[in-house]
């Protein structure tokens, strides 16, 4: 777990569904990150995955929550819930998709727990998370950075066009972004981000 800068830590674990076949040009590679951010006065743990043991004493017998940036990325938030007794914020399910994860389901254009803004992402329920706080975004699975800087997926999109895309992240570019979160790749900052949206 490594701390990035005041109120923000990050680690990485294998993802435990990873297989060969998520590979190749336009996979992803079985290393995926979740973070721990301070915001508003609580602790705020994204996309949790084998949360080390530095996360949860920074959870201890503080205001947290664990927030899903899409409903994919459940990962181990539901078990952390359950154990700890944290509340879960989950984007809406994907139609069909199994039993959704338990909590308060959120939707672009809400504000999270500590004044954390939900924005659109490359699908309705695959949200950008600006802490405003903390200068950062946190992306799902919008962008990612598979080796060449972030970039978005264009094999994962489902229903939209790139053009679509593009014009629902470029609101991104007034804010005042400083660092940026992938789920899948290294932080990255504000360049990185004008890089991928224009």
């Amino acid at each position: 777990m490594e701390q990035l800068r005041e109120g923000i830590w990050r680690w990485e674990a294998r993802h435990p569904s990873w297989s060969e076949d998520d590979g190749g040009p336009d996979g992803w590679g079985p290393e995926v990150a979740s973070y721990a951010i301070e915001a508003g006065g609580r602790l705020l743990l994204v996309d949790p995955l084998a949360v080390p043991a530095h996360a949860e004493q920074l959870a201890s017998g503080r205001d947290t929550a664990i927030v899903l940036t899409c409903p994919w990325h459940e990962r181990d938030a539901r078990a952390l819930g359950e154990r700890l007794g944290l509340p879960i914020y989950v984007p809406p399910p994907d139609d069909g998709e199994g039993e959704p994860t338990p909590g308060t389901v959120y939707a672009a254009g809400e504000v999270l727990p500590g004044g954390v803004q939900a924005f659109p992402g490359i699908e309705p329920n695959d949200l950008v998370l600006w802490i405003e706080e903390r200068r950062a975004l946190v992306l799902g699975d919008t962008l990612v950075d598979r080796g060449e800087g972030l970039e978005i997926p264009l094999t994962w999109l489902r229903a939209v066009t790139l053009a679509e895309v593009l014009a629902t992240l470029r609101p991104l570019l007034d804010l005042p972004v400083e660092l940026v979160l992938p789920t899948h790749g290294p932080p990255a900052d504000r360049a990185a981000l004008v890089r991928a949206i224009s």
